[in-house]
């Protein structure tokens, strides 16, 4: 009997509407409520959101198609794709691996600070009035971060193990039109505060100001590329898994520019929601509180508005299905691998992970409270994971993508596998450059400040 895994048995999004909202829920996670809406507030709004478009143009789309088109032409997952066109290069796709193992280690327990902050608003939203002491001592604690965290790991391995069509598909067809309106919900109320025209202003209109130096141009600049990087999930293996499970006839180009622009129009409402509000309801200085925007500034903001406590549930809400949908594809990723590769049922290789990584983020969640002493290159744990993702996986991954793509497969074999259905790929030139030349610099350019920086 073959020990080859037999393709047509492997699991297929039902339309491509199915694998544009789940694609697009891989995308759209924490990177657009949480990171987005801080990092342009550090970097003086308007031009970050200017550049982020525009490596949104030149980064996110030729990579998240090149990913794609590995994946449909292999119909394998990362380090499978790899290795059957050129098995020299099977260590890029065990990056991709690696890179999403890591990053849903710690994920997760943001996902369940997120449950945390629903549970508290469902029970009355009582904070004790000093928001940032009630976050500091919760996840310092040492067993309800832990809960937390592990209810949400279990939430997304129940979803993956119902595999793709039943599983993945069907929960994104849900959380992802029902975040869409939450957001916009949200949004709306934000920007009909009093005051909440000046945030508008400080998001979508440019100010010379944050980069009025050479140093803060270039930071502003670096920081957009790399929150394009984590935004749309590129070098984390997703989009080429996500790619193995599409149909010939999908469209592809189109599919890519819906899911980077419906990842944009988050990130975007996003910032639509939180910044006007911080200004009309509170002050321009609480946009830099960094990771503790949405956990200590945001809800004394909502309490500040009336329905608060309905805006600070429904927010909350929707951060969870972001959060969940990021989460679910990146437990896929390392499912994948382990169902083409070894060839383990699905069940096995969705639960064997799943506790697996919860076991190494109850590491990551007592890395700030009782083994916060234990420090990598002078950060705890969470910390240090997060570093190795962000400033060297995703790069290095996306890199060597962007050369193997652009010069071991081809761009001509990537264009081909894009025209499988029936359409003229006419942005073909504009692709081959961004991969072979334009994309490998700027990558090159987050790595390199990323470990400058620190």
């Amino acid at each position: 009997m073959s020990n080859k895994p037999k393709h047509h048995h492997r699991g297929q999004f039902t339309s491509s509407l199915g694998f544009i909202l789940a694609a697009a829920g891989s995308a759209i996670g924490l990177g657009n409520l949480w990171k987005f809406p801080y990092i342009a507030g550090n970097s003086g709004g308007g031009y970050f959101l200017l550049f982020y478009i525009a490596f949104v143009l030149v980064l996110g789309i030729p990579i998240t198609l090149a990913e794609m088109s590995l994946g449909r032409s292999t119909e394998l997952s990362a380090v499978g794709a790899y290795r059957k066109i050129n098995k020299n290069w099977t260590f890029v796709g065990g990056i991709g691996v690696l890179c999403a193992f890591v990053i849903l280690s710690y994920y997760s327990v943001v996902g369940g600070w997120v449950l945390k902050y629903i549970a508290a608003y469902l029970t009355g939203g009582q904070f004790g009035g000093d928001y940032g002491a009630y976050f500091d001592s919760f996840v310092a604690s040492p067993v309800e971060p832990v809960v937390w965290h592990l209810v949400f790991m279990a939430f997304c391995a129940l979803v993956v193990v119902g595999g793709v069509a039943k599983g993945i598909e069907k929960a994104s067809k849900i959380m992802l039109p029902a975040l869409f309106v939450l957001i916009v919900v949200v949004a709306v109320r934000a920007c009909t505060l009093p005051g909440a025209a000046e945030g508008l202003k400080f998001f979508f209109v440019p100010n010379a100001e944050p980069i009025n130096t050479p140093s803060k141009f270039i930071n502003v600049i670096v920081l957009a590329m790399g929150q394009v990087f984590f935004s749309l999930s590129l070098g984390m293996g997703i989009t080429i898994t996500y790619g193995s499970y599409l149909k010939k006839n999908d469209n592809m180009v189109k599919s890519t520019m819906l899911i980077t622009g419906l990842d944009s129009l988050i990130a975007v409402l996003a910032g639509m929601a939180i910044i006007p509000a911080v200004f009309a309801l509170s002050s321009r200085e609480n946009l830099t509180a960094g990771p503790g925007l949405i956990f200590k500034t945001l809800p004394a903001v909502f309490d500040s508005m009336p329905l608060g406590g309905v805006f600070g549930l429904l927010f909350f809400i929707l951060v969870f299905f972001a959060a969940a949908t990021s989460a679910i594809a990146l437990l896929e990723v390392v499912s994948a691998f382990l169902i083409d590769t070894l060839h383990w049922k699905r069940r096995t290789a969705t639960v064997s992970m799943a506790a697996t990584m919860a076991l190494i983020g109850v590491f990551a969640s007592l890395s700030m409270g009782a083994l916060s002493g234990f420090t990598i290159g002078g950060m705890n744990l969470f910390d240090a994971m997060g570093f190795l993702t962000d400033k060297i996986l995703m790069p290095v991954s996306a890199l060597l993508t962007c050369i193997f793509v652009g010069y071991v497969w081809g761009v001509d074999k990537a264009a081909e596998e894009v025209e499988q259905c029936g359409v003229a790929f006419r942005l073909r030139r504009a692709f081959a450059f961004c991969v072979r030349y334009l994309a490998p610099v700027l990558i090159l350019v987050i790595l390199v400040m990323g470990l400058v920086n620190q």
